[in-house]
């Protein structure tokens, strides 16, 4: 009967064992382990043994805020006994700071962290969410106080870079790693965003009218060009059409003067023998300009030089040959 009694003892306390015992971690988690309550191990993935009754995983309590529907605060209280060593993404509640110039500013910001020292951040910290979130907070209103509002707007980066430094080296004796900050928005009072509102239209009309501007100016400038090639055009045709004339006018001339020399020369052949062609040529040009002088219809007397008489002799004496030549 004793011996039953103790099989039975043995047995339940190697069911106990079994299912206090041992203890199944997964991956990327922790167990923080206490031995009568002090810290006594830290149990990573895989399968562990612990001594039940003696050793117990450390419960943790973390406070989490977040915004309600109706932007109000929402508090949780999460208890756990396994720490997750994944980055994860802490929302924080909307929040109002102001900025150099005096301007109350909403602002809510995301950050990712990671837990590297699971120990430090169990004991070195009470609460590891509200701690980053209150000093999430200290250090925002601290970087946009220093800031004004047209800094704050355009300079995201500046400020989620100064944050994640702060951030970093605060949470570092935590056992905390803060990788990035992001804020998500930043909403000025109403009547600041409707003037700032003013002043982008105001500047995108500006920039409108001066791109219109340039725009004239430019087709202004090419319309110049464009009629200055006309007339370097237009004096190049002319230029062309010049040298074309006088060649033309050149070459007629030239060709006047061939045929006059042929008839020269035949006029030549045919009085050498009987007078001096040179008094028959100053003949015919004195024919010539007597025509010219007799067309006008004023012209009713006409002077002629005694000399002329003796060239017009000859021409008579010229049409004489010619009619002996004839018969």
């Amino acid at each position: 009967m004793g011996l039953t009694i103790i099989a039975v003892l043995i047995a339940l306390f190697a069911v106990a064992f079994a299912v206090g015992g041992i203890k199944i971690v997964q991956q990327s988690e922790v167990i923080i382990i206490e031995r009568l309550g002090k810290y006594h191990s830290t149990l990573n993935s895989g399968l562990n043994i612990i001594i039940p009754f003696l050793d117990k995983p450390r419960q943790i309590i973390w406070r989490y805020s977040t915004e309600g529907p109706m932007g109000n605060v929402l508090v949780r209280y999460i208890k756990e006994n396994r720490i997750d060593l994944r980055e994860a993404v802490y929302d924080f509640p909307k929040q109002n700071v102001i900025t150099r110039d005096n301007i109350v500013t909403e602002i809510n910001a995301l950050i990712y962290f990671q837990i590297m020292d699971p120990v430090r951040a169990v004991y070195e910290i009470a609460n590891l969410p509200q701690a980053i979130e209150k000093l999430t907070q200290t250090s925002l209103r601290n970087v946009i106080g220093e800031m004004d509002l047209d800094d704050t707007l355009s300079s995201r980066d500046t400020i989620n870079s100064k944050l994640q430094e702060i951030l970093d080296d605060a949470t570092n004796k935590w056992g905390v790693k803060v990788n990035r900050v992001e804020l998500q928005d930043i909403n000025p009072p109403m009547d600041i965003r409707e003037a700032m509102e003013k002043q982008m239209r105001a500047e995108r009309d500006k920039r409108a009218t001066i791109l219109e501007a340039e725009g004239t100016k430019q087709a202004q400038v090419l319309e110049a060009e464009g009629a200055r090639q006309a007339d370097i055009n237009r004096a190049e045709g002319e230029k062309k059409a010049t040298i074309l004339v006088a060649d033309g006018q050149a070459q007629a001339r030239i060709a006047i003067a061939n045929a006059e020399a042929e008839a020269i020369k035949v006029v030549t052949d045919a009085v050498h023998e009987t007078g001096d062609p040179i008094n028959y040529l100053i003949a015919m040009k004195y024919l010539e300009t007597l025509k010219e002088m007799t067309s006008g219809q004023d012209n009713k007397v006409i002077y002629m030089p005694y000399e002329a008489t003796g060239v017009l002799s000859s021409v008579g004496g010229i049409k004489d040959m010619l009619v002996t030549k004839g018969s």
